[in-house]
């Protein structure tokens, strides 16, 4: 089963003086709810405590039109678990909810040890992910099949053969596809209490298919894929990075927020076909980077067209130029377009991106193109290279 799998992983960060939910359930009750006046717990906001490894995920309830005004809350609430004997990072979450909730039951009183006073001293949130890395960009999509995973290894090894240290994060908890695009099979080495990430096609990889097979379903509920994505973040050796690629799971989901509130990231890639429906989902995925405050850099159209490579004639399947129309509109950039190439899936399928398959044909010179205009906007144009130039033939 995947949660014996994931126990595995699990019991190397387990710290040995662990704090339990009902304690940190506890601490909850010096802060207020704004609204009541009760504190949280009295005030049924705390929806879910899970530790797990020494990472702590609270799950408050509030109304999306209550979400700025509880943001303070949410971030009071990181800094207080934060300073608790164990705790390694905390992640607290806003969920919104349908219903009014219930009164908790009633609890003893916990103990005061702040010798009667009811807050505590400022404390430092906790520090952010991933501090090494100079540039964490997020490849999203506002629906599946789009081919948003295709896009983000291919950029991913682009930008590796520009000479720059690159990771590549597979956050999608439920449905990892890194494995088989890359062509790794094994389980990462642990040393020192932290995984080291896979090496491949010039670049440093992390998914969760790299822990279990490949077959086996992820039945977890949001906190657990939230605390499985900050251990591949926060757990494990990266090293020094000029830039992360990480690719997001479709939609707008507790990865996607996960990502927003515990890194600096520079900026989203919005990945989309030329139809209307997609179109659609793309904006949606727009507009929650937007309300997390992560620039989106531009969109990129997959898909775009066919061309036969027995009779060279091009036909525009999903149509055409809708993402370049629809990037206008949203004020972003169109960082351009990839065909819809038999070679791109075989290559993906095989385990070798086409980017390092067939370095010279189009559709590796589009990917390499976009990868280029990408690190000129994040790592600025006048940036240079890490490393030597990666020549894959």
């Amino acid at each position: 089963m995947a949660h014996r799998h994931i126990d595995r992983l699990l019991k190397v960060f387990k710290r040995m003086s662990e704090p339990t939910q009902d304690h940190l359930r506890n601490r909850l009750r010096s802060i207020a709810d704004p609204a009541s006046g009760r504190d949280l717990v009295a005030a049924g906001l705390v929806e879910e405590v899970l530790v797990k490894g020494g990472l702590v995920h609270v799950s408050l309830l509030t109304d999306r039109a209550n979400a700025e005004r509880m943001e303070p809350v949410r971030k009071q609430v990181e800094a207080l678990l934060a300073r608790e004997a164990g705790v390694k990072n905390v992640s607290v979450v806003l969920t919104a909810h349908k219903s009014e909730p219930a009164p908790a039951k009633p609890a003893a009183p916990a103990h005061n040890h702040d010798h009667g006073h009811s807050h505590a001293a400022p404390a430092k949130a906790p520090a952010a992910l991933l501090p090494d890395v100079t540039a964490i960009v997020a490849v999203a999509s506002g629906k599946g099949g789009v081919g948003k995973s295709t896009v983000a290894v291919n950029l991913a090894v682009a930008l590796a053969q520009q000479g720059l240290r690159v990771g590549l994060l597979d956050a999608d908890i439920y449905g990892p596809s890194l494995p088989r695009m890359l062509g790794l099979s094994r389980k990462p080495e642990v040393v020192n209490d932290r995984m080291i990430p896979l090496a491949a096609w010039g670049l440093k990889a992390m998914s969760i298919g790299f822990l279990v097979e490949e077959e086996t379903p992820m039945i977890w509920r949001g906190p657990m894929v939230m605390g499985a994505l900050e251990q591949m973040m926060g757990q494990v050796e990266w090293g020094p990075l000029d830039i992360m690629i990480v690719d997001m799971p479709p939609g707008t989901g507790d990865a996607q927020l996960t990502m927003a509130q515990r890194v600096t990231l520079a900026g989203a890639v919005i990945v989309s076909t030329p139809q209307d429906i997609a179109l659609l989902d793309a904006r949606r995925g727009v507009r929650m980077f937007e309300r997390t405050r992560v620039p989106v850099l531009g969109l990129i159209e997959n898909m775009s067209f066919f061309c036969c490579p027995n009779c060279n004639h091009r036909s525009e399947i999903f149509g055409h130029g809708g993402a370049r129309l629809e990037a206008q509109r949203l004020g972003a950039e169109f960082l351009g377009e990839i065909p819809l190439v038999l070679e791109i899936r075989t290559n993906a399928d095989a385990g070798t991106p086409i980017t390092a398959a067939a370095p010279d044909s189009a559709p590796a010179q589009a990917f390499k193109t976009i990868a280029a205009r990408l690190w000129d906007k994040v790592g600025g144009a006048g940036a240079k290279p890490s490393g030597p130039k990666i020549t894959i033939s």
